[in-house]
């Protein structure tokens, strides 16, 4: 191991590795005037910036930190190892979008991993074999045989499940690429625009036509506790937790909460390579999207700054946005402005309140952005030796590429681990997805050493009413690091650094509301037609000319590139109209 990485055990400070995109402003130089302005390089903004000026309109990023890519960022934490710091897996990147912007001409490449889901069991063996462990991926067979070793009926039932899951998760699809339906345009007007706004139902109509008769079934799980689903497909405690976890990933939430099975839906409605479900690690961490997104978006004539803060909207005498304001006091001026930014951060700190109604801004303040996450980032010197799964001499199993489910022995570990963080308290038994996505990129981390990412719940924002300290992240990453100790002995010693992102750090660093993934929690009362308000769905803001294009619009969080594909089309069609 290098001397210079023991040096720097505990580092912080994070710096930028080859695959993320650095400010261009030495090769291209901000112009006073735009067609159109992004606000912020997250991977949203720089899809919406590549599809405005393949429409003709010159278009410029702006991004407030030294790194493009939001929350798909890689960093290098500490020396020679590569984090994706905050989002950590590629799924819902939509395919026309990849195609259409030659995403992988631009440098995209993506691991697949097969299998996807390991969950070891902290228990004794038998007669002196390992503890037992539940292995899923897409050999549907081999699915069987590992849920055989819990319940034969489930074994039984679980091809059926997936079919059904499958189904109504396609059924969606539709509905990601499109705006919501225009409610006021079908409903109001004249009946020419009437009729042209109702080609915005073609979508959903689509959805309901793919349903058929699952249309109730589709109702269910969308509304239901995901429990409620899981408890009548299967009886086995280590398979409904393992499935259940997806319901609650990212998500202040119980699996015995209403809602939940939409979560669940969320997760598996993704694709990757054409399969259904599947999630991949990007080579060089999650900043090789965005950095292929910024190529993408360049090669058509965007211009791309990092280190540009923006201070403020400018908004006219006749209420509409006139361009930006930087914090050093340069403006630029434009048609219109595109915020990737959260709804909170747009309406709250960017434009001038007094261009707001005070019932708009209140209505702002309601939108829910509690997040259960902390994000602890790992550098080890060896792979995690897992008692239920052991591999010799620092080898990796098949086990090692997936994301790794501790603590998801039973549905009721997650329950309480979940009331935990109600009453204000970090989770005495966190829920945690480990992946090592150095096991399938060697790009990331030393010879023989591994990067490990840990999303854990359930942690507070505020802790008992008050702000974290130092002391209360390391201690919450000391009861997550012993956790990990029971079921791999020996990771503790291992560790070389970590980097510990609580809720309070992910709004810090990332503009990430409440600490919250997907710019807003992704309840029923914050999707489709209400994302990120009722009256607010449609992409276009109470100034004229602002438009939102993140994560906090429709379809939410986790699906990269649609809401800045989806304001893009909204943006061009208006500027078509004027």
């Amino acid at each position: 191991m290098a001397a210079a990485v023991w040096a720097d055990r505990g580092r912080r400070a994070a710096t930028l590795v080859g695959t993320v995109v650095r400010s261009t402003s030495t090769h291209t130089a901000l112009k006073p005037q735009y067609d159109a302005l992004v606000i912020g390089g997250g991977h949203n903004g720089l899809v919406a910036a590549a599809y405005l000026q393949k429409g003709g309109l010159k278009t410029a990023v702006l991004e407030r930190r030294h790194v493009l890519g939001g929350a798909a960022v890689s960093e290098e934490i500490f020396p020679g190892f590569h984090f994706s710091r905050c989002s950590y897996l590629l799924s819902l990147l939509r395919p026309h979008i990849c195609a259409d912007l030659e995403l992988e001409k631009h440098g995209l490449k993506v691991y697949m991993r097969d299998p996807h889901a390991f969950t070891p069991m902290l228990e004794d063996g038998v007669h002196g074999a390992p503890p037992r462990s539940l292995t899923l991926g897409s050999d549907l067979a081999l699915n069987q045989m590992e849920i055989s070793k819990f319940s034969k009926k489930d074994a039984k039932a679980f091809p059926d499940f997936v079919a059904h899951l499958e189904k109504l998760a396609g059924a969606i699809h539709p509905l990601l690429d499109a705006p919501p339906v225009d409610i006021p345009g079908v409903t109001t007007g004249s009946l020419r625009k009437r009729l042209a706004a109702a080609k915005t139902l073609t979508p959903i109509v689509k959805c309901g036509l793919k349903l058929g008769r699952n249309i109730p079934d589709f109702y269910e799980i969308i509304t239901a506790p995901i429990m409620k689903i899981l408890n009548r497909w299967f009886e086995s405690e280590p398979l409904k937790a393992t499935l259940a976890t997806d319901a609650v990933i990212g998500a202040m939430t119980s699996p015995n909460n209403p809602g939940s099975g939409y979560v669940l839906l969320h997760h598996v409605m993704g694709e990757l390579e054409k399969e259904m479900g599947a999630w991949g690690y990007v080579e060089g961490g999650m900043g090789g999207v965005s950095q292929a997104i910024a190529r993408s978006a360049r090669s058509y004539g965007v211009d791309i700054f990092t280190e540009k803060d923006v201070g403020q909207v400018l908004v006219g005498s006749d209420g509409a946005a006139k361009g930006v304001v930087l914090k050093d006091g340069t403006e630029l001026h434009s048609k219109v402005v595109l915020s990737n930014a959260t709804p909170h951060v747009t309406f709250k700190n960017l434009v001038p309140q007094s261009a707001l109604s005070l019932e708009f801004v209140k209505a702002i303040d309601q939108i829910d952005y509690t997040s259960p996450v902390t994000k602890i980032n790992v550098a080890v010197d060896k792979l995690p030796n897992f008692l239920a799964c052991p591999t010799p001499d620092n080898k990796p199993g098949r086990h090692h590429q997936c994301s790794i489910h501790l603590n998801c022995e039973s549905v009721e570990v997650l329950v309480t681990a979940y009331k935990d963080a109600t009453y204000g308290r970090p989770s005495v038994r966190p829920m945690m997805e480990m992946t090592i996505p150095s096991v399938l990129d060697p790009t990331l981390a030393p010879s023989g050493c591994h990067v490990v990412s840990l999303f854990t719940q359930f942690t507070p924002y505020h802790i008992e009413g008050r702000e974290w300290t130092v002391q209360d992240r390391e201690a919450f990453a000391d009861t997550a690091f012993d956790w990990v100790e029971q079921y791999a002995p020996g990771f503790k010693k291992s560790v070389v650094g970590r980097d510990i992102l609580a809720p309070p750090d992910l709004e810090r660093i990332f503009g990430l509301t409440g600490g919250n993934i997907f710019h807003g929690s992704m309840s029923l009362d914050q999707l489709y037609l209400a994302r990120p308000l009722p009256f607010l769905s449609n992409y276009r803001s109470p100034v004229k000319g602002l438009y939102l294009c993140g994560s906090g619009c429709h379809p939410g969080g986790g699906v990269m590139g649609s809401p800045g594909w989806n304001a893009a089309l909204t943006v061009m069609a208006d500027l078509k109209r004027r």
